[in-house]
């Protein structure tokens, strides 16, 4: 008789890893140890994904940072915060964990963040607490600043879908149209560029191009795909790229949440797929979604995007309930970006401390990267 196989229980997952909860912020590992086992990604929720072939290997810190105790650490964060004073201006995203936000000046979205850069001219030293392509974008903005990254290694799969030399040849492809992109891109992407834009202005960028002219847009399909279908346009061509974690979402799993919360409202990133989109009650960014929760009458909702914005969602509106929309991945019940999670006090000491790693970019291509910010912020 052949033994029947019981799968784990998602108990049992979190029991075999460490973690207190599904939704646990906390590391199962540092994630300078990821790369010594089996190749995996990130130290996010779903740590038994392959490493993406272009995935930047973290490099391993100084034992007095990676021995430190957290306690120590957050010592001597403040302590460079205090020596620096009015010169540093530290940027947390709102999807780094509450540890990392503590020490934020600013808390926002990634192109929020790179303006408030712009707003402190005091500040000559940023340490941007987000992924790379956020911190290019501070330095595009800031050029005569030194904008600081935490951990480099920290990339986007967005961002990366899109390689620049791929894109450039993408483009020569459809001479004559317009090239609107998402600010999730590389200063290289930028740099080829008509115009940027973001997941709450997207709509009226594209809408501020003649409807006869055609368009690219990068480098997000589902947001694009969005937009095409908002405006109506047929002469958008869609770069082919997504981001990891909008694009797990289970649509089964959200469908059985509804039911079983029936007066929750569903808000949805645009960078989900088309049929997640389908079923939401508000589309927005982040800074929509969290305006809109404010707004809204509602007391529960099920938040369909990366689950660190949660305990920003929490903070604003402590007597609402929030309910994170899971992933297809079985082994939890949430979806973190897992580059986001390689922020960690460690690095951010080192950074601090040592006032590296700093962002180097070309000066011409910074300078046409700017050019394709500055015309979605003239856009009226």
């Amino acid at each position: 008789m052949t033994a029947l196989f019981t799968a784990p229980s998602v108990d049992e997952i979190i029991a075999k890893l460490g973690a207190q909860s599904t939704c646990d912020a906390g590391l199962t590992q540092d994630p300078w140890h990821f790369d010594t086992t089996t190749p995996s990604y990130g130290p996010g929720a779903s740590m038994l994904d392959r490493l993406p072939a272009n995935a930047p290997r973290q490099q391993v810190l100084p034992d007095e940072y990676r021995k430190a105790s957290d306690e120590e650490l957050q010592q001597r964060i403040s302590d460079a915060k205090q020596r620096l004073g009015s010169k540093l201006l530290i940027l947390g995203h709102f999807y780094q964990r509450d540890e990392i936000i503590k020490h934020a000046d600013f808390v926002g979205d990634s192109f929020q963040l790179a303006k408030n850069a712009t707003e402190r001219p005091d500040a000559d030293h940023i340490v941007f607490c987000g992924v790379h392509f956020m911190a290019e974008t501070a330095k595009v903005l800031c050029p005569d600043k030194k904008v600081l990254i935490p951990c480099p290694e920290a990339g986007c799969s967005l961002a990366e879908s899109c390689d620049e030399k791929d894109f450039a040849a993408f483009k020569a492809k459809y001479p004559g149209h317009t090239v609107v992109s998402y600010v999730n891109t590389t200063v290289g992407v930028k740099a080829l560029t008509d115009i940027c834009c973001t997941s709450s202005n997207a709509l009226k960028v594209v809408q501020s191009i003649p409807a006869d002219r055609p368009i690219i847009f990068a480098p997000d399909r589902n947001l694009g795909g969005y937009i095409k279908k908002l405006t109506g346009r047929e002469n958008i061509v869609l770069w082919d790229g997504a981001c990891h974690v909008h694009e797990e979402f289970s649509l089964e799993k959200l469908l059985q949440l509804k039911k079983e919360h029936p007066a929750a409202k569903v808000v949805v990133h645009p960078e989900c797929r088309a049929y997640i989109i389908e079923v939401a009650d508000f589309v927005g960014s982040t800074a929509a979604i969290l305006d809109y929760c404010g707004r809204s009458g509602a007391d529960e909702f099920i938040v369909v995007t990366e689950s660190g914005i949660l305990a920003e969602m929490k903070r604003r509106y402590p007597d609402k309930t929030f309910i994170p929309a899971p992933p297809d991945d079985e082994t939890c019940g949430c979806n973190n970006c897992k580059y986001m999670k390689m922020v960690t006090l460690e690095n951010i000491c080192e950074c601090l401390e040592r006032e590296a790693p700093e962002i180097v970019l070309d000066e011409e291509v910074r300078r046409k990267a700017e050019r394709s910010i500055l015309n979605m912020i003239n856009i009226k």
